[in-house]
């Protein structure tokens, strides 16, 4: 039944505030909002990632952008319908400004502004191939030397790098590499991809054997090309290879494999970038306006550097380079670390009849993978919520709707529920001594990756192993590494044949630092992160993804990273910044934050 009340109070305010933008009366329009509001923009208003706080912060950013963004035609999306739920109102809205068109999510308490997200779906004049307006692909008619499409695609990849500069290189050919590349395509904007591996998909072949994705098939589709009905919930790492060296072909994306970057460097007066790869074994000078790092938010290594580790006889490794365990069967290995890739690595170690220790070194959160996927996700993302009528693109927008700087607030009823629900499951654990946390605040899983982007384990079987006694636990610090093994702070040895190093990644500018150097790193400072100041994520306070997916310190250079989601829903945005540069178009960058830490 239609909610006529609810529609009436959201088309009233959005005529108000329609009215009042269009005015220029930043004080009419700001009176629209709560005093606890907040403004979430995806490129729409600000030409960046940033979530206003208060009154006083949208009335900032409205006096800096308001004459040049020119919103108007502030309506409830076709098609949508306002609902009500305990007192606050939220509908689905679409608008316009003088450069694009948006789509959003409004929540109003009252008749006032509570949550307000705003996102750029389209350049005007510059909207993708999409629907009705795909390729026709055939070329009916007669023509003296017609071009095949393969000619025409062979024609440029010779040219491509060489005879052609790329607008757009992109470091990094996994799915946050081929999700943008994919975006920047149906935009037609010259892009190449380089990566290292011979092939799409590499990145995940190449990891230890039993990794598969721990988040469900509903949240991690790619751009354009979702995974078919019958795809598994958890992908295995050569399933999910092998998607992405298809899509890398089927997106027609220009992928140079077997290729490293070696040095990149930005001219402020050419406003260009000089890139030098080498291209399996050709060294190549590529040109372009705008650089990519898409290298992986879990990309650089965190390798340990322990007193003795030289001196260690057997084999040792970072959890990256992992083999699998074959190998090792009936020897002893020690895993230093109690995450994700150190649970995985020790269930298919002890599987393999391995002994098996874990080293925690500090303590962990711990979420069942179903009891995720029912509370956590399955409101968005699971196949009752498809069922429900909610599509992807709609789930990532309600979660991008939600500020940061209250999320926390929605996430820990839903993770004292898990906890409720599992109850005997963490006695268990705790009992074997296991040490267990919730984030700093009780807010679980989400936070801790949006935070820090580690110290947590999606479980999918290795804790019951650790509850049983199968693989052993140990608790310390390394405090040196011997002939035969480890010795940790209180003294205990372990005893070991393999040692992995399942110690996490660093920040993504470690990789601005090893391509174009520490000073720019350190201008850019930090990737990842909210300033939230809980451990691993220190403040001041900053709101988004510190340099994630927008504008940086340093002109001209991007970071595009995380998971399968935030790939796919971030690459859009990304993709349209780098058009509207192509195209000449006015991008006046609000909010860019200082940079306090370095990396």
């Amino acid at each position: 039944m239609l909610d006529t009340t609810a529609n009436e109070a959201v088309t009233a305010v959005l005529s108000e505030l329609g009215a009042a933008l269009e005015a220029g009366d930043i004080a009419r329009a700001t009176a629209l909002f709560q005093d606890d509001c907040y403004w979430r923009d995806l490129i729409a208003f600000t030409w960046n990632l940033k979530t206003m706080e208060g009154k006083d912060q949208v009335a900032d950013m409205l006096a800096h952008q308001l004459a040049t963004t020119k919103p108007r035609n502030w309506r409830i999306a076709d098609g949508e319908v306002a609902t009500e739920d305990g007192g606050v109102t939220t509908a689905w809205i679409s608008f316009e400004t003088d450069v694009a068109r948006g789509f959003g999510l409004i929540r109003l308490k009252g008749d006032l502004i509570w949550t307000l997200l705003t996102t750029m779906t389209e350049l005007k004049g510059h909207e993708e191939p999409l629907g009705f307006n795909r390729p026709l692909g055939a070329k009916h008619g007669a023509g003296k030397n017609k071009q095949s499409w393969l000619e025409e695609r062979e024609q440029e990849a010779r040219e491509l790098g060489y005879t052609v500069q790329p607008y757009t290189v992109i470091i990094g050919g996994g799915q946050g590499g081929l999700a943008l590349g994919a975006r920047l395509r149906q935009l037609g904007v010259p892009t190449i991809i380089i990566e290292k591996n011979p092939r799409p998909g590499d990145s995940w072949r190449n990891r230890y054997k039993s990794l598969c994705l721990h988040d469900p098939v509903w949240y991690d589709h790619l751009p354009y090309l979702p995974f078919p009905p019958n795809w598994p919930v958890f992908a295995p790492k050569d399933k999910i290879g092998d998607w992405l060296e298809m899509y890398a072909k089927i997106m027609e994306l220009n992928f140079w494999g077997s290729t490293t970057c070696k040095s990149a460097h930005y001219d402020e007066a050419t406003q260009e970038w000089t890139v030098v790869v080498d291209r399996d074994g050709e060294e190549v000078t590529l040109r372009p306006k705008q650089l990519v790092l898409a290298t992986g938010m879990s990309g650089k290594a965190n390798v340990p550097t322990f007193k003795g580790m030289e001196r260690f006889k057997g084999d040792q490794h970072h959890s990256s380079q992992h083999p699998g365990p074959d190998q090792w069967r009936g020897k002893k290995a020690v895993v230093i670390g109690a995450n994700n890739s150190a649970h995985d690595i020790c269930a298919a170690l002890w599987e393999n009849d391995v002994d098996v220790t874990m080293v925690q070194r500090s303590s962990t959160h711990i979420v069942k993978s179903d009891t995720l996927m029912d509370i956590g996700l399955g409101g968005l993302y699971s196949e009752k919520a498809v069922r429900g009528g909610m599509t992807t693109h709609k789930a990532d927008l309600i979660f991008a709707s939600l500020p940061y700087k209250i999320m926390h607030e929605f996430q820990i009823p839903l993770y004292d529920q898990m906890r409720e629900k599992d109850k005997d499951f963490y006695d268990g654990l705790e009992k074997a001594g296991f040490w267990l946390d919730w984030g700093s605040d009780g807010s679980g899983l989400f936070m801790k990756y949006l935070r820090r982007g580690s110290g947590y384990y999606i479980d999918v079987g290795a804790c019951q192993l650790i509850i049983d006694g199968k693989i052993k636990l140990a608790h310390g610090d390394v405090a040196e590494v011997v002939e035969d093994g480890v010795i940790l702070s209180d003294g205990t040895k372990l005893e070991a044949d393999l040692i992995v190093y399942a110690t996490g990644f660093g920040s993504m500018n470690g990789w601005a630092a090893d391509l174009i150097g520490k000073d720019v790193a350190d201008k850019v400072g930090k990737c990842w992160g909210l300033g939230s100041d809980t451990p691993k994520d220190p403040g001041p306070w900053v709101g988004e993804q510190r340099n994630m997916w927008k504008p940086t310190q340093q002109e001209a250079l991007w970071f595009h990273g995380g998971n399968l989601h935030q790939s796919r829903h971030y690459s859009q945005y990304l993709s349209l910044q780098l058009k509207a540069r192509m195209e000449g178009i006015a991008t006046p960058v609000y909010g860019i934050p200082d940079t306090y830490h370095l990396g």
